[in-house]
């Protein structure tokens, strides 16, 4: 049993949700527009200001896409009305990034600036050297191009140097020790 592809979603005011006769989602909010197909094993019904997900049998991978259909559901609707948000540290000396337009420029210790295009439906802010905020509607999205950023230089377990998220512990492990050999 599904608990979570049970549970109704309140539309918020100022949220449209449709869907179409092949399953197709779309939710209009103050902030944009989301569309997503989903599986027709789940069907999805909006009744008044509620969202309910129903699945057709209870196969196992029925009941996995019934919970994740909710959530996705969901997600959309959170994007759309407040928007999902991310924020990295960038921690070491002389690690810096800045925004060019459109493109981010990463100083991480390399021989070389990192320059990174960014993509319509996110923006990045740089409100300081070491700080980075990645903000759009999309969860997936967010969540894909603030973890591109970190890849370029993860925080590294004897210094801590790096890129990491806002409020992220890193493991730091003991450097090596000088033993007197007597």
């Amino acid at each position: 049993m599904s608990r979570i592809g049970n549970k109704t979603i309140t539309i918020p005011a100022g949220c449209e949700i449709s869907v179409s006769d092949s399953n197709e989602v779309t939710v209009k909010g103050p902030k944009g527009t989301l569309s997503r197909q989903f599986s027709p094993l789940i069907t999805v019904k909006v009744d008044g200001a509620e969202v309910n997900c129903t699945r057709a049998n209870e196969e196992k991978h029925t009941k996995q896409l019934h919970g994740t259909t909710r959530a996705l559901i969901h997600n959309m609707i959170v994007g759309t009305t407040e928007g999902f948000k991310k924020t990295l540290e960038i921690v070491g000396i002389g690690y810096k990034a800045a925004m060019n337009g459109k493109t981010l420029n990463l100083n991480l210790g390399y021989s070389h600036d990192i320059n990174m295009d960014i993509e319509e439906g996110v923006t990045v802010e740089v409100p300081n050297p070491t700080t980075i905020v990645v903000s759009g509607i999309d969860k997936q999205r967010v969540g894909e191009i603030a973890s591109q950023i970190r890849a370029f230089r993860k925080p590294e377990p004897y210094k801590g140097k790096g890129i990491r998220y806002q409020g992220e512990k890193v493991a730091h492990k003991e450097g090596k020790t000088a033993v007197s050999g007597s």
